[in-house]
């Protein structure tokens, strides 16, 4: 493999990373205090846009990671971002909770089922049929469709949830159109989440346990990848893919002095 330029930033995705099922992964904490101590931009990435930044981190601070607001990026930042360039102020009917909602409120936008400009799919775990009827009427009516990620499944304790993904296929199927998704494998989701702590994808290394979103976006973007085995991927997925990781490593704990 090509040499590459030394790593001055870093983005790692959250689940299946530094945490899993609500307790943090043996070296997360660590990890995340390293990069703090070094002064380096750094990132923690989600594809789930339920929770604001503000909340994640409340939710990571009690599991001892300590990750500042600003160092996270989530999937409704990214569509949020998404939809600022594309219309700037413009409408939107959403289904999904408050991390999408506020994005969306951040940025001007006014949320209505009222002739919407977009339809924006988002993760909840409370899928209303009223509400995807509605959404399915809008799109035909000339609402365009958007999806903050293409996960087709999410964890629980209890065993995988349908996720966005899923419900996007129901009213794709529902309408004949396909969404655009922001998220992960989307190379934009990196390249806006680069542009916002002023880092360059050459330089940047992405962290992850999927090869299909993780690892693939952050090959698209141009970065250094590396997955960790903590997660969805094992060992033996990797050959069905038709691209590599830079490297492969057992778990967060692995990287620290890389830092």
């Amino acid at each position: 493999m090509a040499e590459r330029k030394p790593i001055e930033s870093w983005l790692t995705d959250m689940d299946g990373v530094l945490i899993h099922e609500g307790v943090p992964i043996p070296g997360a904490a660590e990890f995340i205090k390293r990069l703090r101590e070094s002064g380096k931009p750094f990132l923690v990435l989600t594809n789930n846009s339920i929770y604001t930044p503000r909340d994640l981190q409340a939710r990571l601070a009690r599991m001892g990671l300590d990750v500042p607001v600003d160092n996270i990026w989530t999937s409704a930042l990214a569509t949020a971002k998404f939809l600022e360039d594309q219309r700037p102020g413009g409408t939107a009917y959403v289904i999904g909770e408050a991390g999408m909602t506020t994005a969306l409120h951040d940025i001007g936008y006014i949320l209505t089922d009222h002739e919407p400009d977009y339809v924006v799919l988002g993760e909840t775990r409370t899928y209303s049929f009223e509400a995807l009827t509605r959404a399915i009427r809008l799109i035909n009516g000339g609402a365009r469709f958007i999806c903050t990620n293409p996960d087709e499944t999410g964890p629980s304790t209890e065993g995988p949830l349908p996720a966005t993904g899923a419900v996007a296929a129901l009213i794709t199927k529902a309408t004949g159109k396909a969404p655009y998704f922001a998220g992960k494998p989307n190379p934009l989701m990196m390249r806006t989440g680069l542009n916002a702590i002023g880092a360059h994808s050459e330089t940047s290394a992405m962290i992850g346990d999927r090869m299909d979103t993780d690892v693939l976006a952050g090959l698209e973007a141009g970065m250094e990848t590396f997955l960790v085995l903590t997660g969805v991927t094992t060992p033996n997925d990797v050959d069905r893919y038709p691209f590599r990781p830079s490297r492969i490593v057992d778990s967060i704990a692995d990287l620290i002095d890389r830092v």
